[in-house]
């Protein structure tokens, strides 16, 4: 750079045919070319990093870049406007400096505006190089959270800015990727002049320049694409461009591309941020992010809420307004990186409010510790409560189901008790009278008792006692406890029990009553001819413990899919009498002794099954 700067221009001879800016472009191009180039480049691109930085870097080492880069082109200010007769050697003054820092300074502000900087920009080259008029035309950006451009939207260009033209017919003006002057420029990525061939060829071209005013396109690329179009006409006093200039002019325009790559591409950013934000801002649930300086870097309007304190004026949250259980928890994520799973907080000062917290690290690849920690907060209380009304009203229903179930089952054994009381003092006499009485009573206390253990099976939730006891009387007792509650007499029960003694252990009667409801359930599948198979068999499962398989069989239709799901099911029945618990105790007393009781869902045609397994102890049987 020095270099450039310490050689002297020569002035052309006055009686030279090319004379001023031709002379120079011919004769000398490249220190010019250079130096320009160079310094514009530097004000153009270094404007969104110096921004970006401002904030980390002291101005001290900024302004020094300014001040170079402005003083280099100070110096070839003369040479620009007026031609080689206006050439000077001599160094400027510091105030000449400080005005040149103050041209490259008016671009700083709009480092991220893409519309000012691309003003500031042709102001300063029509400053410089005396241009009559110019506009640059670019193509539709990429926005934040929206539709890419159609293909024919991503190709047309539309005046971004312009000096010298009228705003009327810029805004009904395009230039297009697919013909004229941005075709060409998109297929060819070099200069074109108006009365070049190429222009003269095409007709679209040529009434494009017209419309303009312009003599020349410049494309403008981001070194991967072509961003847009940049067209300018003569200098001011009719002479054109030459091409030394038209090359400085290129390569700005490169790097002014780039800057509105940059700009695109922050405002995007920006866009997802404010997009972001406001979704967190929204959610119903509490959201804090908490830098590792314990600095509340956002809070959503659902945390302030929750969490924030009325007497700060500025209505932001800080990291002491977090309960002290929280915040450690936070601090506990920023110093080990690793999360917390989610769990119940109850504040002290606010009884029966839940919330249920859940603390992540936001950490970046490669990083040792996490830059921030995003603490989660839902507010659980009204949910619960909901949850707790609705467990009293499935239990008040519950409730009612079963007082209305109970007066009925309870009305019919006392209709025949009644009706014997009533006659009983007249009819004492009578033998026939007292064995109906006897069979009324049996009948009675019969039902009435089976209520009563039923209503004692569901209450208990644990073993009443753990005893040793063979198998085999156990099935046989349940089945003629069975047949006592069905009118029809009942076949022999067949009962295969594989030739081995199996010894269970646990509440004896218990076993007995749920074998006994089951049974019950397969005698009344087939009243007219109810028949009973019983196959129990022991086994050691998949983890190597040894199980017990009581299967029950009844000759009936067998259970209807919805029937089979349902059965279990407390007040479930299928007939005009009964509760519909038989089953729903079974389970009950089955699932207490550490078992499963499934109903078997068959296939058309076979009856149904009942399996109920239990576990063995292997010490107290001999089957393996």
């Amino acid at each position: 750079m020095k270099l450039f700067l310490s050689k002297k221009l020569t002035p052309p001879p006055e009686s030279s045919a090319l004379g001023g800016a031709a002379y120079h472009s011919a004769r000398e191009p490249k220190p010019f070319s250079f130096t320009w180039s160079a310094a514009l480049a530097v004000a153009v691109v270094s404007a969104p990093v110096v921004l970006a930085l401002r904030d980390y870097v002291p101005w001290a080492a900024v302004v020094p870049v300014l001040i170079a880069a402005a003083a280099l082109v100070w110096k070839l200010l003369p040479t620009l406007g007026g031609g080689a007769s206006s050439i000077s050697a001599h160094e400027p003054t510091p105030e000449q400096t400080m005005a040149a820092v103050h041209s490259f300074a008016l671009i700083l502000p709009n480092s991220l505006n893409a519309e000012g900087l691309l003003k500031q920009f042709l102001l300063l080259v029509r400053e410089i190089m005396s241009i009559n008029r110019a506009a640059i035309f670019l193509r539709q950006p990429f926005t934040a959270f929206g539709d890419a451009p159609t293909l024919a939207e991503s190709r047309r260009l539309r005046a971004a800015c312009a000096i010298g033209l009228s705003p009327g017919l810029l805004e009904h003006f395009e230039l297009s990727f697919e013909a004229g002057m941005g075709g060409h420029l998109f297929r060819s990525g070099r200069i074109l002049r108006r009365y070049s061939e190429d222009a003269r060829n095409d007709l679209e071209t040529q009434k494009e320049f017209e419309l303009l005013g312009a003599q020349v396109a410049v494309p403008i690329l981001d070194r991967e694409t072509v961003l847009g179009v940049a067209v300018f006409d003569g200098r001011i006093t009719g002479e054109p461009l030459v091409n030394a200039e038209l090359e400085l002019i290129f390569h700005l325009l490169e790097q002014l591309g780039l800057a509105i790559k940059n700009i695109w591409l922050h405002d995007q950013l920006a866009g997802n941020h404010e997009m972001m934000a406001d979704i967190l801002r929204e959610l119903s649930s509490a959201c804090i992010v908490v830098s590792r300086d314990l600095t509340i870097l956002h809070a959503n309007k659902t945390a302030r809420r929750y969490f924030g304190r009325t007497e700060h004026r500025s209505g932001e949250m800080e990291f002491s307004d977090l309960p002290q259980l929280l915040g450690a928890k936070v601090y506990q994520v920023l110093k080990t990186g690793s999360a917390i799973s989610r769990f119940r907080y109850e504040p002290e000062d606010s009884p029966g409010t839940v919330y249920n917290i859940n603390v992540v690290p936001f950490q970046r690849p490669q990083a040792g510790l996490p830059a921030s920690a995003l603490l989660m907060a839902e507010d659980l209380t009204q949910s619960e409560q909901l949850q707790r009304l609705e467990m009293e009203a499935a239990n008040l229903r519950l409730v009612k189901t079963m007082a209305d179930r109970l007066t009925h089952e309870i009305g019919n054994a006392m209709v025949p008790l009644s009706t014997h009381q009533q006659l009983l003092a007249d009819k004492w006499k009578d033998a026939e009278f007292r064995a109906s009485l006897n069979v009324a009573l049996s009948d009675g206390v019969r039902r009435v008792t089976r209520l009563i253990n039923q209503m004692r099976f569901l209450s208990r939730d644990t073993l009443s006692s753990q005893d040793a006891f063979p198998l085999a009387p156990l099935i046989e007792e349940a089945y003629q406890e069975a047949c006592k509650y069905q009118p029809t007499k009942a076949a022999p029960l067949d009962y295969d029990t594989g030739h081995t003694p199996i010894v269970l252990t646990g509440d004896r009667t218990a076993l007995k009553h749920a074998l006994a409801e089951v049974m019950l359930n397969a005698l009344q599948a087939n009243p007219a001819d109810p028949k009973v198979g019983v196959r129990s068999h022991a086994e050691s499962g998949v983890n190597g413990l040894l199980g017990l398989q009581i299967e029950v069989q009844d000759n009936g239709a067998g259970f209807a899919p919805e029937a089979a799901d349902k059965a279990p099911a407390p007040f479930f029945t299928t007939r005009n009498v009964g509760l519909g618990l038989g089953l729903t105790v079974s389970r009950k007393i089955i699932e207490t002794h550490r078992g499963k009781l499934e109903i078997l869902a068959p296939k058309s045609g076979q009856a149904g099954l009942v399996r109920i397994s239990l576990p063995l102890d292997r010490s107290l049987t001999t089957q393996v």
